[in-house]
């Protein structure tokens, strides 16, 4: 190996991290002022359009069955989701909004969106398609399917 190393700065990872970290940091301050965490807003907006099984909630969100439990136990504490009977299979069960979740839900993501134009306002709308559209065909070509929640 010859030469210095890299820098810290040479690395597009490096920039990538940084802007994560931040634009993750300040949504979490913003949910945190409404008493959500990533994580509940992530499993809230998930249930919006349909009651689903922890277990694939647990896929979509990329955690175990166990912080499903963890995290669906606080929030039907809340009376923000329910647990009911699977229509198809009473045996099995799913996790669904209750009427306070569901009317959580477009505030939330109000906060998202105000948090994404906070944050991008500094690029065009072009550019910031662009990046929207270059961050998806990463996570496609590499198989990022489990929504963050951190």
């Amino acid at each position: 190996m010859s030469g210095a190393p890299s820098q810290l700065t040479d690395h597009l990872g490096y920039w990538l991290r940084a802007v994560s970290n931040r634009v993750s940091q300040d949504f979490a301050a913003r949910l945190a002022a409404e008493g959500v965490s990533v994580a509940e807003w992530v499993m809230l907006r998930s249930l919006l359009d349909a009651a689903l099984p922890p277990s694939r909630l647990a896929e979509t969100m990329g955690l175990t069955r166990g912080a499903i439990t963890k995290l669906a136990d606080r929030l039907i504490a809340r009376g923000l989701i329910a647990r009911r009977a699977s229509e198809a299979d009473g045996r099995a069960q799913t996790l669904a909004l209750t009427r306070k979740g569901a009317a959580l839900v477009p505030r939330l993501a109000a906060i998202a969106d105000a948090n994404d134009a906070a944050f991008f306002s500094s690029l065009s709308a072009a550019d910031q398609r662009v990046l929207l559209r270059l961050m998806q065909e990463l996570s496609t070509h590499h198989g990022i399917t489990a929504a963050p929640t951190e």
